[in-house]
């Protein structure tokens, strides 16, 4: 389905906003319509729907607005909305009534594909957690493995109820915001959403930058471990990237990457490191997510002959 400009979805009538992203949140469009009611409706006074235009720049800032009539809502909205979730099913074709976007999602995480074994420790852990909370096992399963459902049913089935009902509406806003990304595109013209994605090496062995280091830059395909080599570069004197971000504007996508560190070839220059022909570390895969194209995500690398580190920067 082709997305629709942020610009011109905010300018679209009821019926036509709400078929277009009205789905973000399961089976539950009325909290697009309240958004829609209070933000954009022919009905208001033409400065709020201006001051609304205005002020909706981006994808993020959309999103944060319309998540506000959950936060804002009822107890009882909330647990309807987490009623309206589907089961995580273990066969797909035995769902009934499951959207498409939840059915695409289930799929990705390898439900369907559960050994006999983990199957049955699903089953227990699903009718403890349904029976102890009264409400489905919600997670946003996009780019979750099925080992990563178990551990995580396993993890909260034992929380608190007052804890639970938090980090399910948690998972339910992460649902929505993916699905989001997948209908809306930015304003015509704007160089994408804003985000981007920078890189710094630190030599720690010699404390300095790590200058002419070589590295890669792959996409992992949707919901597969097939990966796009995106671009091969060099650090710079200051271990930094020339020429700027290695992905902005329209290039820097939600999904997951990998950059690939040769720092035994680095280190090989270095007559102080004592390098034996089998370094201890060669090639270093540092694979991350993307999941806001508003953000700045920062990945430095900290190594040595020996031993890195990494962490999300700013």
């Amino acid at each position: 389905m082709e997305k629709v400009k942020l610009d011109a979805l905010l300018s679209l009538p009821l019926g036509d906003f709400v078929a277009a992203i009205g789905g973000i949140y399961e089976a539950t469009p009325w909290i697009v319509e309240e958004f829609y009611a209070s933000n954009l409706s022919p009905s208001l006074d033409a400065s709020v729907v201006a001051a609304t235009k205005g002020r909706i720049t981006n994808v993020r800032i959309l999103f944060e607005e319309i998540r506000q009539y959950i936060k804002n809502g009822s107890h009882e909205k909330k647990i309807d909305l987490l009623k309206s979730h589907p089961d995580l099913c273990l066969k797909l074709e035995q769902c009934d009534g499951i959207t498409k976007e939840s059915r695409q999602e289930q799929g990705r995480a390898g439900l369907s594909t559960l050994t006999a074994e983990e199957r049955s420790k699903f089953l227990d852990l699903n009718r403890r957690y349904c029976r102890r909370f009264n409400f489905p096992f919600i997670l946003a399963v996009r780019n979750a493995s099925k080992y990563t459902v178990l551990n995580a049913l396993e993890g909260r089935v034992n929380s608190t109820i007052e804890e639970e009902l938090s980090c399910a509406l948690s998972q339910v806003d992460k649902i929505a915001w993916m699905r989001l990304l997948t209908k809306v595109d930015p304003v015509e013209g704007a160089d994408g959403h804003g985000g981007f994605l920078t890189c710094h090496v630190l030599d720690t062995a010699n404390g300095s930058p790590a200058a002419g280091m070589q590295i890669e830059l792959y996409k992992y395909n949707d919901g597969s471990q097939k990966r796009e080599l995106l671009k091969s570069l060099v650090t710079n004197s200051d271990g930094r990237l020339d020429g700027g971000p290695a992905l902005k504007g329209t290039e820097f996508d939600v999904g997951q990457y990998e950059w690939i560190f040769y720092v035994g070839d680095y280190f090989a220059r270095d007559s102080l490191s004592r390098l034996s022909g089998l370094p201890f570390l060669d090639v270093i895969p540092l694979r991350f997510g993307l999941d806001d194209p508003t953000e700045h995500y920062h990945v430095p690398l900290l190594v040595s002959p020996w031993s890195y580190s990494t962490y999300r920067g700013s």
